[in-house]
C-alpha cells in the first residue's frame, strides 16, 4: 500500500501541502491541466523554489485578480467542483474537504453549511489549493495518509471577521479528533482552516505515523511566512508499507466496574455497538480489596463518538472512562459468497502475511440463520462452510 506521512513541524496550509506534493513528483503540467477543467478564472498559479531558514522547498502562490471574482458560498463551490471534468476520486476528495470547512464554519457562525460564505478572493485560493491537493494525491497514487501532531501556534490572526485568537474558531472545530500541541516556538497561525481540513480528511481524522514504511520520496512545501530561526516548511514522506497488512488508528475506551449486576452487561454491549463501537470486550478482573469486577473495553474509530461515553455513564456505575489511542493492524478483508451443501452463504474473505492465500471465515449470524432454516446443528453449519472454503482453496 502506498502511504504518505505529513510531518507538520511548522504547521500546514493548503499551499504548503500542494507545494509538498509538487516537490514529491506531482507534475506541474498535470496540476495546470487539472485546474483548467474548473470554471474558475481571473487567477494565475506561480510555482517556485524558495528557501526558509536555509532549507529549500516548493512554494505555490495563487495570484487572484480581485476585480473579477464573484461571491461564492459552499453550495456553489460544491456544484462547481462536482460539475468539473475531473476524476471521480478527485471530485470526492475535494468535496469532502470543502464540506469539512463548511460544517465547521456553519457551527461557529450559526448558519447552514450551504450558506457558508467564502470570501471572494479566499474562495479562489482555497479552490485551487484543495482541488490541486486532490489532483496530487490521485496522481501520486497515495492510498492512505498519516498526520503528525499539529502545532496550533499562538497569538492572534486577522481575518474577514476581525482579529481572532489562534487557532481560529473554525480551525479548532475542524481539528476535533486530531492530536495537537501548543509548544511550538513560533508565534502566529500555523494551521489554517484549509490546511486543517486537508489533514483531517486525508487522514480520516486520525493522527499518528505508520509503524513501518519504505520511504520512496521526501518533499517540502514552503509557506508564505519567513522566519530565520525556524523553517516554515511542510515535510511530506511518501512510501510503501512494509508489512503488507492494513493499518489504522483507533481509540480505546475502558473502565473497571465492581458493583454492577451481571445481567446488565449483555444489554450494555448491545447499546455500545448500536452507538458505533467497533468492538466491545468484557474482561473479568480482580480489583482493590479483592473484589471481583469487570474491565469494559470499547474500541472506537479515531474520533470518539460522544454517544459511547453517554452509554457508559448512563448504563453502568462507573465514575470515569480512560481513553487512549492505539494502532490497529488488520488483514485485508472483503465480503464473499460460498456455494455449500446448504446453499449460498455469505462469508468474510481475508488475506495477508502469515496466511497461505485467501482464507474464509464464517459469519456467525449467517450460520445461525441457516441452522434454523435447515433444522441442523449450528456446529454442522460451521463445518459445512469450512469444508466448502477448503474445497475452493484446493480448486485454485
Amino acid at each position: 500500500m502506498r502511504v504518505a506521512y505529513l510531518d507538520c513541524f511548522s504547521g500546514i496550509s493548503g499551499d504548503m501541502m500542494l507545494g509538498a506534493l509538487l516537490d514529491c513528483g506531482f507534475s506541474e503540467s498535470e496540476l495546470r491541466q487539472g485546474l483548467a477543467r474548473l470554471p474558475v478564472h481571473g487567477y494565475r498559479v506561480e510555482v517556485s523554489r524558495q528557501k526558509r531558514a536555509g532549507f529549500e522547498g516548493t512554494r505555490v502562490e495563487v495570484i487572484v485578480d480581485r476585480g473579477h471574482q464573484p461571491h461564492r458560498d459552499y453550495g456553489q463551490i460544491r456544484a462547481l467542483v462536482q460539475g468539473a471534468a475531473l476524476p471521480e476520486r478527485v471530485r470526492d476528495l475535494a468535496g469532502r474537504i470543502f464540506l469539512r470547512i463548511a460544517e465547521a464554519e456553519s457551527k461557529v457562525h450559526g448558519v447552514t453549511p450551504d450558506h457558508v460564505h467564502f470570501h471572494e478572493v479566499g474562495a479562489v485560493d482555497s479552490i485551487v489549493d484543495v482541488v490541486g491537493v486532490a489532483l496530487g494525491v490521485e496522481a501520486l497514487g497515495i492510498e492512505k495518509v498519516f498526520v503528525s501532531d499539529l502545532p496550533l501556534g499562538s497569538g492572534s490572526v486577522r481575518c474577514a471577521h476581525g482579529v481572532l485568537p489562534v487557532p481560529a474558531p473554525a480551525t479548532a472545530e475542524i481539528l476535533k479528533g486530531m492530536r495537537v500541541r501548543k509548544d511550538h516556538p513560533v508565534e502566529g497561525e500555523l494551521v489554517t482552516p484549509t490546511g486543517a481540513a486537508i489533514a483531517a480528511v486525508l487522514s480520516e481524522g486520525a493522527s499518528g505515523s505508520p509503524s513501518s514504511m519504505r520511504i520512496e520520496r521526501v518533499g517540502y512545501g514552503a509557506g508564505s511566512r519567513e522566519d530565520r530561526a525556524y523553517p516554515n516548511l511542510l515535510r511530506l514522506w511518501i512510501g510503501q508499507t512494509i508489512s503488507g497488512w492494513e493499518q489504522d488508528d483507533v481509540r480505546v475506551l475502558e473502565c473497571q466496574i465492581d458493583d454492577l449486576s451481571p445481567e446488565i452487561y449483555p444489554y450494555l454491549v448491545e447499546r455500545l455497538l448500536e452507538a458505533g463501537a467497533l468492538d466491545v470486550v468484557l474482561v473479568p478482573v480482580q480489583m482493590k480489596k479483592g473484589r471481583p469486577g469487570m474491565l469494559v473495553q470499547v474500541i472506537s474509530g479515531p474520533v470518539v463518538d460522544q454517544r459511547l461515553l453517554e452509554v457508559l455513564f448512563s448504563e453502568t456505575t462507573t465514575l470515569g472512562v480512560r481513553i487512549h489511542g492505539a494502532e490497529r493492524v488488520k488483514l485485508r478483508r472483503w465480503a464473499e459468497h460460498l456455494e455449500t451443501g446448504l446453499g449460498t452463504v455469505a462469508v468474510k474473505a481475508c488475506e495477508g502475511p502469515g496466511l497461505k492465500g485467501v482464507e474464509f471465515r464464517p459469519e456467525h449470524e449467517e450460520c445461525r440463520r441457516l441452522a434454523r432454516e435447515k433444522g441442523v446443528p449450528l456446529r454442522a453449519v460451521y463445518e459445512e462452510i469450512l469444508w466448502a472454503a477448503l474445497s475452493r482453496k484446493r480448486a485454485k
